[in-house]
């Protein structure tokens, strides 16, 4: 089975919370919005969660998170049967600044020509409710985390 990590950056912004998210970079992402969007995460090699999550995050956004300041959030297995370990940190990046590494795909598929990609093409903060419907679904389970903690951190 699979296995992936990955941190999810939130904020408070004029009282309400605001989360970090990607979107999927390629050909196959290009005009998708809702679903096109996610966690920076990425598969785990052969390294703790912390790690990998630490090491994606700054490939896919370019930043940098303190490991100290990472909480474990959660984990689920995803619609597409891949284990996901989520950690959370609450963060203010320049979503605007945000890069990611690249991928080389075939592109169109059959013609032997090989295109490069960013595996995100885009950050950009959102209000969790509309993060929730921009979101691959499987996901949506760790915003419904976090607002969880974050409500229970204010009683």
């Amino acid at each position: 089975m699979k296995k992936s990590a990955g941190i999810l950056i939130y904020r408070k912004k004029n009282e309400k919370i605001e989360v970090l998210l990607c979107h999927m970079g390629g050909p196959y992402w290009a005009g998708i919005e809702k679903g096109g969007w996610s966690l920076p995460k990425g598969e785990m090699r052969k390294e703790k969660a912390i790690d990998t999550a630490l090491r994606e995050f700054k490939e896919e956004t370019s930043f940098l998170v303190e490991r100290e300041k990472l909480e474990f959030l959660g984990s689920k297995r995803q619609p597409s049967g891949k284990f996901v370990i989520m950690f959370s940190s609450s963060g203010d990046y320049d979503a605007s600044k945000s890069y990611s590494n690249t991928f080389k795909k075939e592109w169109p598929k059959g013609s032997g020509k090989i295109e490069e990609f960013p595996e995100m093409d885009r950050a950009d903060w959102f209000e969790i409710e509309k993060a929730k419907d921009l979101i691959l679904s499987g996901q949506v389970y760790f915003l419904s985390k976090l607002e969880k903690k974050l409500y229970e951190e204010t009683k």
